[in-house]
This record gives C-alpha cells, sequence and structure tokens, in this order.
C-alpha cells in the first residue's frame, strides 16, 4: 500500500537565510505501509549551509526527533529526493515521521506525517482430524492472535495439493468469526483420497494460516443414478442409470435393481451392465399390464452397494379402440370415424356413444379391413372376425360396448334427459334433453329450482350419471350435482369423447361497464323457448361488456358477437336500449337497437 507522505522543511538555526527548505507539502511523495514497515521519500528544496546527514525520523508519539528512532539515508546524496525504509515497526500502530537533516547550523525537520502500520494477518492452530468417513472429516481450528485487526471470517481450507490456499482449494467458513476455538465439518469428499487441510482466519491484514495436516478418507460407496424410465408399453419399459463414481474403489457391480414393491435392492431383480459404460440402459420386458413397478440404478464395490433414486412407473392398461364403421358414416374407416375404447379398470370393455342410423355397422382395429382387424356378428349375437354387420334397428343415440377379451358386444338405444328436485319433473320422471347431432351434444334450458338434479336415460336408474365433484366430470351412479341458485340453465350433457363424460349448467347474463349492473353485478337473460335463445332488454351505456356464465368468470364469452370465443375480449357498445340474445351451445349472440 502506497501512503504519500508529505514534508515541510524548517530550519532549527536563526539564520534562516542561509538554510531555506521549502514549507509546501510535496504530493510526489509516497509511504509504502505494511504490517511492520514504511518507506518514506523525502524532498530537500535547498541544501543550505550544506547537509551532513539526512534521513527520517519516527515514534509513536508526536513530533519526534533524532533522539528517538531513526533511520539514516544512506544512498546518493546528489539527488533531492531520498528514500529510506523504516522496519521493525509494531503492527496496526499510529506513527509520527519527520524528515530530518543534520546542517552546518543544526537539525532541521519537514513537516510531521503520520501513518498507520496494518494489521499482522491472525495467528491460527489447525485442530487434529476425526470422525474421517468415505466421504467427510471434522476439524477446525484455534484463532489465537488476531493481529489488532478484525476476525472477518475463519474456517478451514482443504484439498489435494500439500499447501491449500483460499481463493484456490475448497474452504468451510465457519458460522461465527472472532477469536476463539471453532469446529466444522468438510463434506462431499471423495472416497480413498489423501487430503491436506490447514486452518485459516481473515483480518485486514490478510489471511493467516495454522499448520498442515494430512488425512486419508476410507473407501466409499459408489454413487449410482437412476436417470429415467420411459416409453412405457402395457409389458415393457426403458431404463436409463449412470455410475459416475467409484467411491475410491473399484466397482464390481453395477446395474438395476426393480420389483413389485418399493426401494428394490440387489435381493431382488438385478438387472446385470457391467458390460457397459458408466452410463447404461437396458429395456425390461415380459411386465404384467397396467402394474406399478419400483426400479433404482445401482453400483457395488468392496465396500457395499450404493443405490440410485427411485423411480415408480406404471405399465399400459391392455386399452381397447375400437373405430365403429357403418351406415350412420358412409362405411368410411378412417381417422375421422368415431369410436369406442375401454379404460385401465375396464377390464377390456370398451365403450362409447354415437348417434346410430337405421343399418348396420361394424368394429375395426385399424383402417386396413384386414380379417384380423375387423369385427362382426357372428350369427349369435356375439363378435367374430370378420363377421357380419352388426344390426342397427332404428336411429338414434347409442351406447356401444364391446369386449374382445370375450368377444361380447351389446348396443342401447338411449335417451337422456335431467332428473332431480332441481328439476321441473323432480324425480319422478326425467325431463327430456334434445339430442344436437351437429355439436355431438345432448341440451335443453330448464327453469330449476335450488336443489340437486342428474342424468338419466329410459326411466330406468341402471343408466344415470352424476358428478361426485360437481366439477363438470361425469360418473356413473355419481352424487347428485347441486344447484346453489334457482334461475334459467342451459344444461349441456357430453359423451362425445368416450369414457370422458362432462356436462355443464349454466345462468347466463350480462356483465361490463355498459350493463345496469357495472363489472360488479350480473343482468340475468331469460330463456325465449320460441326462438331457442336466451335474451335480455336493457338500456346500454357506451362502455364494454361481456356474457358471463353463473355470476362467475369460469365461463365467459366474448370477442366477435356472431361467432364468440371462452374467454373472448370485451365487446364495445354505443348508448342505447338494446336487445340481446345468445345461443351458448353454438356461440351466437345478437344485439338490436331498439328504436
Amino acid at each position: 500500500m502506497f501512503v504519500v507522505l508529505s514534508t515541510t522543511w524548517f530550519a532549527c538555526t536563526e539564520d534562516m537565510s542561509e538554510v531555506r527548505l521549502d514549507a509546501d507539502l510535496a504530493t510526489t511523495q509516497s509511504m509504502n505501509v505494511t504490517f511492520n514497515s514504511a518507506v518514506v521519500e523525502g524532498y530537500i528544496v535547498a541544501q543550505g549551509n550544506g547537509i551532513t546527514e539526512k534521513g527520517v525520523c519516527y515514534a509513536l508519539t508526536q513530533m519526534p526527533t533524532i533522539t528517538d528512532d531513526k533511520v539514516v539515508y544512506t544512498g546518493d546524496h546528489d539527488g533531492a529526493t531520498f528514500t529510506v525504509t523504516l522496519t521493525g515497526l509494531d503492527y496496526a500502530r499510529k506513527y509520527y515521521a519527520r524528515a530530518y537533516a543534520m546542517t552546518d547550523g543544526g537539525v532541521i525537520y519537514g513537516e510531521e506525517m503520520t501513518f498507520t502500520t496494518r494489521a499482522r494477518v491472525p495467528m491460527v492452530t489447525t485442530a487434529e482430524v476425526a470422525d474421517v468417513t468415505g466421504n467427510s472429516a471434522t476439524t477446525g481450528g484455534d484463532v489465537t492472535d488476531d493481529g489488532r485487526g478484525e476476525i472477518s471470517e475463519r474456517g478451514i481450507v482443504y484439498g489435494t495439493s500439500d499447501m491449500p490456499t483460499v481463493g484456490e482449494d475448497e474452504v468451510f467458513v465457519a458460522e461465527e468469526a472472532g477469536l476463539g476455538a471453532f469446529e466444522t465439518n468438510m463434506t462431499e469428499l471423495l472416497g480413498n483420497t489423501t487430503y491436506y487441510v490447514r486452518a485459516y482466519a481473515v483480518n485486514s491484514g490478510g489471511v493467516g494460516y495454522g499448520s498442515v495436516l494430512a488425512f486419508k478418507t476410507e473407501i466409499d460407496l459408489p454413487v449410482a443414478t437412476t436417470d429415467s424410465v420411459n416409453t412405457v408399453t402395457k409389458t415393457s419399459a426403458m431404463l436409463y442409470g449412470n455410475a459416475p463414481y467409484d467411491g475410491g474403489d473399484a466397482i464390481t457391480a453395477k446395474g438395476f435393481v426393480w420389483g413389485l414393491t418399493a426401494e428394490p435392492t440387489i435381493a431382488d431383480n438385478v438387472v446385470d451392465m457391467m458390460a457397459e459404460d458408466a452410463e447404461f440402459s437396458y429395456e425390461l420386458t415380459e411386465l404384467e399390464l397396467n402394474t406399478n413397478y419400483y426400479v433404482r440404478a445401482f453400483a457395488t464395490n468392496s465396500v457395499g452397494t450404493g443405490y440410485g433414486e427411485e423411480i415408480a412407473f406404471k405399465t399400459l392398461a391392455d386399452i381397447t379402440k375400437l373405430f365403429v364403421v357403418g351406415d350412420y358414416n358412409g362405411w368410411n374407416n378412417s381417422e375421422t370415424a368415431e369410436f369406442i375404447i375401454s379404460t385401465a379398470t375396464s377390464e377390456g370393455l370398451a365403450e362409447g356413444y354415437i348417434y346410430l342410423t337405421t343399418g348396420g355397422i361394424k368394429l375395426a382395429l385399424d383402417h386396413s379391413w384386414s380379417d384380423a382387424a375387423t369385427f362382426g356378428d357372428n350369427g349369435s349375437g356375439a363378435l367374430t372376425n370378420p363377421g357380419a354387420n352388426i344390426p342397427v334397428p332404428a336411429d338414434g343415440y347409442y351406447r356401444i360396448r364391446a369386449n374382445l377379451s370375450n368377444m361380447t358386444y351389446s348396443l342401447l338405444k338411449t335417451s337422456w334427459g335431467v332428473i332431480g328436485d332441481a328439476t321441473p319433473g323432480g324425480w319422478d320422471g326425467e325431463t327430456a334433453l334434445t339430442y344436437d347431432n351437429d355439436l355431438k351434444v345432448w341440451k335443453g334450458t330448464y327453469a330449476f329450482t335450488a336443489a340437486a338434479f342428474k342424468f338419466r336415460a329410459n326411466g330406468n336408474w341402471d343408466y344415470n350419471y352424476g358428478s361426485n365433484a360437481a366439477d363438470g366430470q361425469l360418473q356413473p351412479g355419481g352424487e347428485n350435482i347441486p344447484v346453489a341458485v334457482a334461475g334459467e340453465y342451459a344444461v349441456t350433457l357430453d359423451f362425445s369423447v368416450p369414457n370422458e363424460y362432462t356436462y355443464s349448467a349454466n345462468r347466463w347474463g350480462l356483465i361490463g361497464g355498459a350493463t345496469p349492473g357495472g363489472w360488479d353485478t350480473d343482468t340475468f337473460m331469460t330463456w325465449d323457448a320460441v326462438n331457442k335463445v336466451f335474451t335480455v332488454t336493457l338500456e346500454m351505456t357506451a362502455d364494454e361488456w361481456k356474457f358471463r356464465a353463473n355470476g362467475g368468470w369460469d365461463v365467459n364469452l366474448g370477442g366477435d358477437i356472431g361467432a364468440l370465443t371462452a374467454g373472448g375480449s370485451n365487446m364495445a357498445v354505443a348508448a342505447g336500449n338494446y336487445t340481446i340474445t345468445l345461443d351458448p351451445w353454438s356461440g351466437v349472440g345478437t344485439i338490436t337497437l331498439n328504436e
């Protein structure tokens, strides 16, 4: 560190005309201060009557003289600038210094300057290393002297080189700084490896170190990682693993362990991958359908076996998808054909609802029309390959079921409605829904009371759906669906996606700055049974508005009023009296200004 030293020379003699030194400070003079030394540059402006000795005197008290400590300049005397080094200084002390010169007329001194030596680096001892394992060890240290500087950090530094250094090797910083003993742990060490460690402490003077100690870790367990499981099929799965670290000893076995219970070990099913690289993969085959499996990568050395994270996966169920082809769709056996499908829990029974026309159908696994992939009636009401057309006795909405495991099928013509104390017919009979073949949904509008309802077909409780969570998802025989607020509801029953049946029941209104209730209160619409739309006539201000269902933002329509979209943008309107209609199923609305 360089510190600017300024000196002012003045004579101690009465005849100042004989020797005169510049009383101003010289900004180019400096001091290089360490914890025990300082380099001082002096500058003599005028020689006066001649100088016999020059140098710097210094002390821990003000206005030092040559009777205190001094350093005599012994270099070339021709120049005005001279440099001396003060040594043997005490650390972290404030010193006072003056340049001096001995002349024929006496001793003259420069202006007094001060500097403070830096703190000495702390004194530290290193604690013995203990509790050595394959990947950790405990040690610490003791900061016995702070070097008159605040200890800002202390800890241990370690590495595989014999003189570990802060900034170059690994460190563990103790939780608290300051003087005294501390303990800390080294973790994530490599097994069977020699390490060197020493304690350290930091103050403003730098880093002080304790003595270096060496220790050797034990052999550690090897590391294995279970990277992923993918490409899971009905009977197989691809396993991916890695054995990136041997624990400091040769790996003698590695691969995968798997089974039907959690945390499989080498006592369970083992896949040997020793012949593979560090990264390895394996296709596990001959698995059971629709079954939970657990897998871990592993690696073994002389100490034992290390396992990767467990990954659980489930094989696919034997899902059967059958395309329904027949008179209803012009015998179009393509990707656009409607289908029925089984579920993971239906044991091969495929199901779906389709509007069929009088004639016949066949069921197809693919679009090839091959005999093996085509199923029809065997003449006795069961399936066979390729078989005769399955008869459809009349136009209607059919529940179609088929099971290739026992070659059975059934067609049930259904007519759906709503039933319950919320509906006009109560629990005594269904209030009919209407099937829309273009939208492929059942729909209707009803004045519901605040109660509950379900969907039922054919006046028979064998065919009913409710919703266990009242969340729009249907389950066979599910819970009654609650109606919180009485009103006119647009009801939709959607069987268009096989085994993923849904419903909605919406009370429609208007919301927005243009409406009487603003953005806070809905203006609800009424059902026009003649025109089959919801309608309302109201005064509107020049602002924006939207359609909203059930007084909440879960379901709302906006954008182009003739082609509304879910969550669409707000619609603007000029002030006036308007009649507004909405067909929520087609997403078509109208707005008419009344004269």
